[in-house]
This record gives C-alpha cells, structure tokens and sequence, in this order.
C-alpha cells in the first residue's frame, strides 16, 4: 500500500480547524472529476459513509469510505477522525487529526491506499501523488 502523511500548522483554533477538515463535500473541490458527499448519516458519526465519486465521461468509480471512529477535539484532547475505504477500486484508510499547538491548531492527515491492478511497485508514484492532490485539498480547507 502507498502511504503518505502530511502536516499543516494554521492560526485556526481546533474546532474550527476539525470544522473544515470534516466539511467532506469541499473535499471535493481540488480534486479533478470528484464530488465527495456523504450518503448514509450526518458525517459527524462513527458509522457514516462518506461518497467520493470520480467521473469524466463514461469512467467513473466510487470510493466509499466508512467513518470507523470520530472524536472532535476538545480541552487536551486531540480531535481524531478515521476513515476505511470500502470501495473496489481503491482501499485503504485515511486519518485526519486535529492537536492544538500554541495558538492555533496542526493538521495531520495520513493515508494508505491501494488501487486494485495497479502494481506495489507502483506504490512511491501513488504516495507522491496522494501528497499531491490531499494536499491541496488540506491547503483549500485550511485557507493557507
């Protein structure tokens, strides 16, 4: 599995960071081809599914993701949100977690995902452009 982490430090406090990092449907808004939406729940609760769905022309394929745990952050606890991809083409895992630092807030995002076909060899290329496209999506939800 490809895998990448990146790190953001804003002048956001948490919850207003945690607020923008789980606004899923602005996921989609750097993400060529792609509407992210969540189709089962309110995306606040373990449990919720989050809908990413990549089309140009007739190709299109879905990334379900399941959100297996959620905990916003609060006075010295660390907001935490884990999601499984429970898709065909791509599976894996993404985890967002928001820690107050100074002022304002970090941001980390890690990911592993797989695409079914695509060779391990093929895992650097698939981790370099995850940090590519997550993180403009990071920078746009962040405002930085």
């Amino acid at each position: 599995m490809a895998r990448f982490v990146l790190i953001r430090r804003t002048p956001l406090p948490p919850a207003e960071c945690w607020e923008r990092l789980t606004a899923w449907p602005r996921h989609g808004e750097r993400v060529p081809f792609t509407r992210v939406r969540v189709v089962r729940g309110t995306g606040r609760e373990a449990g919720d599914v989050v809908l990413a769905r990549t089309a140009l022309g007739p190709l299109r394929f879905d990334d379900p993701m399941e959100l297996t745990e959620l905990v916003t952050p609060g006075p010295g606890r660390e907001g935490r949100c884990r999601l499984v991809k429970r898709g065909r083409p791509v599976r894996g895992w993404a985890e967002l977690r928001v820690r107050a630092v100074g002022g304002g807030s970090t941001a980390l995002w890690t990911e592993e995902l797989a695409v079914v076909g695509l060779p391990r060899l093929a895992d650097p290329v698939l981790a370099g452009a995850g940090r590519v496209v997550f993180g403009r999506v990071l920078d746009h939800l962040l405002g930085t």
